[in-house]
């Protein structure tokens, strides 16, 4: 690629690209929470795919269109911008599903399908924080010009819930380090690592708080509007500790199943590769059992790169150890 053709690249284009390495699909194949819930819900269904027009929406190495042809579709187009649909053509085939599935290469606005209405959009379209990089938008803009009335989405609900952890050792590692560098302050670094949010795997003992879910998003109704949003929370402690972070993870519905198929990403729940995701606060906060942490979550698409997030967290504690009222501003980019 030449400089010219680089200086040109946006981070759109950047993401796309960072889909076309094949670890990032060895790593998403491998969770088997993750693809064995697809399998789940889509060959275990039969009856839903019989001699039906499927869509899979960022296709990547075409699994979940296989999936879709092995229970019957009558016919699976798969549609993605990054390179690795080149090699995903080459695994169908290998597979024997050429006849079966059609790959198109390119955005989903602008791609031009073989059949103008679809009985069933299945994709995997979640990020970390479910919305972080996540492919919903285009999710949505494959529902609305696509699927007929009545037609079914693979998945078709999310959960984003919020708890409070006692993370002390970690935080200090993360976070406190940046007080005392060798003998140097670096609070500059610190204020910086506050406001970014951390994806990494907590173990379940860490949560101190009940769990609250705040956003609930059914994919055949959502709208992109929606999807910023300013929600109120409310957790209970759950024993005499510390509260050093929020920590949020989402639950995933494929509802439209015979038995419905459920996975969740959360820390008392098998690995996926999703993880959590970790905000820590400015301040320790100090509960008793039965205690409440009151407070508004706030999220939206980034101004400047709208597959970055801006959250707010403001939070409310008042019981006999401390009155904390304050806000942290993350982004995740």
């Amino acid at each position: 690629m030449s400089e010219q053709a680089v200086d040109k690249l946006t981070s759109k284009d950047y993401y796309f690209d960072s889909y076309a390495h094949f670890g990032i699909h060895e790593e998403m194949l491998k969770d088997k929470v993750r693809t064995n819930s697809y399998k789940d819900a889509i060959l275990n269904n039969k009856h839903l795919f019989k001699d039906k027009i499927v869509l899979d929406v960022g296709c990547g190495t075409g699994i979940l269109s296989m999936f879709a042809a092995k229970a019957g579709a009558k016919h699976v187009m798969g549609v993605d911008m990054s390179n690795i649909i080149d090699k995903a053509q080459l695994i169908i085939e290998e597979n024997g599903f050429a006849g079966k599935i059609t790959l198109l290469k390119g955005k989903m606005e602008e791609v031009i399908l073989p059949y103008p209405e679809v009985d069933i959009i299945i994709s995997e379209w979640m990020g970390y924080f479910l919305l972080y990089e996540s492919m919903l938008d285009t999710v949505l803009v494959a529902r609305d010009k696509y699927l007929v009335p009545g037609g079914l989405m693979f998945p078709d609900k999310a959960s984003m819930i919020i708890a409070g952890i006692e993370d002390g050792p970690y935080k200090e590692e993360k976070i406190s380090f940046w007080d005392d560098v060798y003998g140097f302050k670096m609070s500059c670094i610190k204020e910086t690592a506050l406001n970014e949010p951390l994806v990494d795997v907590v173990g379940g003992n860490a949560i101190v708080t009940t769990a609250y879910s705040f956003k609930e998003i059914d994919l055949k109704t959502v709208t992109k509007e929606e999807l910023s949003f300013s929600t109120e929370f409310k957790i209970t402690a759950l024993c005499d500790d510390y509260v050093h972070a929020f920590i949020s993870w989402f639950d995933i519905w494929f509802s439209a199943c015979h038995k419905p198929v459920y996975f969740s990403t959360g820390p008392k729940s098998n690995y996926t590769h999703w993880k959590q995701t970790v905000f820590y606060t400015k301040d320790t906060l100090t509960i008793d059992k039965g205690d409440s942490i009151t407070g508004t979550l706030t999220c939206r698409p980034n101004g400047s790169n709208p597959r970055d997030l801006d959250i707010s967290i403001e939070y409310n504690l008042d019981n006999k150890n401390q009155t904390v009222s304050d806000t942290c501003i993350y982004r995740m980019s």
